[in-house]
């Protein structure tokens, strides 16, 4: 008996160095050499101080800003610690509700929108921390962010399309803008009436 809980034992011992220390400890330094942007979090820093990451969405409340999808993560939204959809249902009221009060908010502070409201702008994302949207929502919201600045809708159309990324491989996914970079280029660019 003795002898099987000792083959058992250090098989348990081989197991957690080799999976527990050595893979992950190759993994991560394969990864800080070939990405090592992405592999600390791809930190955005501004004067010395890390002010968020492109990977994770942040709210952004104030006017003369790009306003990002909503978050169902955690109670307050943007929680990564919390990460996940609401999963509700295409049939659950729940959700039909809370789209209805988006849409009737985001026609309350965009009154220039008058066309089709995007989607990515009224429905979280599987994550609830998705940091970009569609083109058409940043069109959908230029109107807005270039009153509160006091630039024209082309200088912010002009700024969204040099941070919108295209599809991954040509192929991939759709056209997208990074939320937060774009808004922090805007307080490079054009501080304005802020």
């Amino acid at each position: 008996m003795w002898r099987q809980s000792l083959i058992g034992l250090r098989m348990t011992l081989m197991l957690t160095i080799l999976t527990g220390l050595l893979y992950p400890g190759l993994v991560t330094g394969i990864c800080q050499m070939i990405f090592p942007n992405q592999a600390n979090g791809s930190l955005i820093v501004k004067n010395g101080h890390v002010i968020g990451s492109a990977l994770i969405g942040q709210s952004f409340t104030r006017r003369e800003y790009f306003q990002p999808r909503p978050s169902a993560a955690g109670v307050d939204g943007y929680d990564p610690t919390a990460s996940g959809g609401s999963n509700l249902g295409p049939t659950s009221q729940k959700l039909a509700d809370r789209v209805k009060s988006s849409i009737a908010q985001f026609r309350k502070d965009n009154p220039d929108c008058t066309g089709p409201i995007p989607a990515d702008l009224v429905t979280a994302s599987g994550s609830g921390l998705d940091p970009q949207l569609s083109p058409a929502s940043i069109s959908a919201q230029a109107p807005r962010v270039a009153v509160a600045r006091g630039i024209s809708i082309d200088q912010i159309q002009q700024l969204a399309s040099e941070f919108t990324e295209g599809r991954e491989l040509g192929f991939l996914g759709e056209p997208r803008v990074n939320v937060m970079r774009l808004n922090i280029a805007l307080d490079e660019r054009f501080p304005g009436k802020q």
